[in-house]
């Protein structure tokens, strides 16, 4: 019970890196896989801070805008320079593996336990279990809410407009080059911080710790369209937090199965591919 308690735990941790790559992946229209990059920016911020025993809350507001300003670069690259989507957020992802390892030193680094968020003293009179899972509930609502609100402001407005069809929401007074570039600001910025929550949460911070988080992140959102559908906002949102859950189920129980931990990053992909095709095989039956 305890193993699928701390499944949950994570699956609830990780869906915040699955409301970043909603805002980019579904919303914009926007393959960002600076998420590569700027996931292990956040850890490497973090570990250090905290390691400098830096203030929490500081410590986490500068990890949030070190994603923003990789995500800033990306759009740049974008939207001033006209490089090409896929490529924009590689050449940020590629430059960002230099910076974190000068950030970091070294390749890892431990992070204190006693200065993490998952320590504070006022959860410490609960169970490691309870404490984990709640502060992540926490972490998670706030994230919804604050994401709720921004989509149903003007800025909100404009930023949908801007995904789903440029030319119009051109022709509409909206700038569009500027608010894609702040959404994808925005994205970078809660999945740089989802990496320093992770890091915290695991108790260290590792330069390749990136590597598949793009596949992880689209997985809980496919996943969680296909169990939970939905038109508005909020819904999508919790539909994304179910599949972030379900996903880490699965691969618990492919753990379970007797296969090792190294061939997590191979049913990631073969889990998002069966999902991908499974609707599509449907459709295909149904019209014959």
């Amino acid at each position: 019970m305890t193993l699928i308690t701390s499944t949950i735990d994570q699956g609830l941790l990780w869906s915040l890196l699955s409301l970043g790559v909603f805002i980019t992946f579904r919303i914009l229209k926007f393959p960002d896989m600076t998420v590569e990059g700027s996931f292990p920016l956040g850890a490497a911020v973090t570990a250090i801070m905290l390691q400098n025993h830096h203030n929490l809350l500081l410590t986490l507001l500068v990890t949030f805008v070190g994603g923003c300003l990789a995500g800033l670069v990306t759009a740049i690259l974008y939207n001033y320079f006209h490089v090409q989507s896929l490529l924009a957020g590689i050449l940020t992802l590629t430059g960002l593996y230099s910076i974190n390892l000068r950030i970091l030193g070294q390749a890892n680094l431990s992070i204190d336990s006693q200065h993490s968020l998952y320590e504070i003293p006022f959860f410490s009179g609960l169970s490691t279990d309870n404490r984990l899972i709640l502060i992540n509930l926490v972490i998670i609502l706030v994230a919804v809410v604050l994401l709720v609100g921004l989509l149903y402001t003007e800025f909100g407005q404009s930023l949908l407009a801007a995904g789903d069809n440029p030319t119009m929401a051109l022709s509409q007074g909206i700038a569009v080059k500027r608010t894609n570039s702040i959404g994808i600001v925005l994205s970078n910025g809660l999945i740089a911080l989802t990496g320093g929550l992770v890091a915290q949460y695991n108790g260290f911070a590792d330069v390749n710790m990136g590597i598949g988080v793009m596949v992880i992140g689209l997985s809980a959102i496919i996943i969680g369209e296909r169990l939970l559908t939905g038109r508005h906002f909020l819904s999508k949102l919790i539909s994304i937090i179910l599949g972030s859950v379900v996903y880490r189920l699965i691969l618990l129980l492919v753990l379970q199965l007797g296969f090792n931990a190294n061939d997590f990053k191979l049913f990631s992909a073969i889990i998002l591919a069966i999902f991908i095709i499974s609707p599509q095989q449907k459709k295909g039956l149904t019209t014959q």
